[in-house]
């Protein structure tokens, strides 16, 4: 060992991750689906695919026996880009040509992505997670909203964090919930329209029932500066029209 140490080694690595694959198939069909190019595959003595997008690359291994893809814990991984809306842009279009729509939920999906966020979540068959963020992502994230916010305002912060950051839609609903019912009553109505959009959109991609908060939503008078707002803000929700009062 003489003569190696620290000194002799090349800063030049590759880290490549490695996570469970459920079903090659399955897995195949996805990431092909979306512009992946399997460079290698086999199913025995083990399973083993490994893919490549654009200038990265993903390797999948076996799945343990207890592996349930539908917890979404199987595993993860951060893709660090210097743009993340022309990612999520190349996988929606890919999704709406095979399937003449986006996947929203279930599995596999893709979160949706609010124009100026940093970040976006692709979950494939197996249940990981392949996180696309942006190099200048701020650093310090505030959970539970900004503290420079109140009331419906800082909730809708708050499930944005949740939402975009933690990929807990489950949370965020709930935590919308409780705050329409307690701060709705006072809030700006234009707030009150946010989080009810909010509310319907995570409802929707975890399959609740959304009749309520539509039929609130409807109701509210939004003056045209209030509607601008909500589509500047929430323009990227495609049914985003139809939830709306009408003019």
């Amino acid at each position: 060992m003489s003569g190696v140490g620290p000194s002799m080694v090349r800063p030049n690595e590759v880290t490549v991750p490695l996570m469970p694959c459920a079903s090659v198939e399955e897995h195949l069909e996805f990431y092909e689906m979306l512009g992946f190019e399997a460079t290698y595959r086999q199913t025995k003595p083990y399973v083993y695919v490994a893919l490549r997008w654009s200038g990265f690359e993903l390797h999948f291994g076996p799945a343990p026996q207890d592996l349930d893809p539908a917890r979404e814990t199987s595993g993860g991984c951060l893709v660090m880009v210097d743009a993340v809306a022309p990612y999520h842009s190349a996988f929606v279009a890919a999704m709406r040509r095979a399937y003449g729509k986006v996947l929203g939920s279930g599995l596999p999906r893709i979160t949706r992505y609010r124009p100026g966020a940093s970040r976006f979540t692709l979950i494939d068959p197996s249940g990981n997670s392949i996180i696309f963020i942006q190099r200048d992502e701020p650093a310090e994230v505030e959970y539970g909203g900004s503290k420079k916010l109140t009331g419906l305002a800082r909730a809708l912060d708050n499930a944005r964090i949740l939402r975009e950051f933690k990929n807990d839609d489950r949370q965020a609903f709930r935590a919308l919930k409780s705050a329409v019912r307690r701060h709705g009553p006072d809030a700006p109505v234009v707030d009150r329209a946010l989080a009810l959009c909010q509310l319907i959109d995570a409802a929707t991609v975890l399959g609740e029932p959304t009749g309520l908060w539509l039929t609130e939503l409807r109701g509210l008078e939004l003056a045209d500066v209030d509607r601008q707002r909500v589509e500047a803000e929430l323009g990227h929700l495609g049914d985003l029209q139809q939830w709306l009062p009408a003019k």
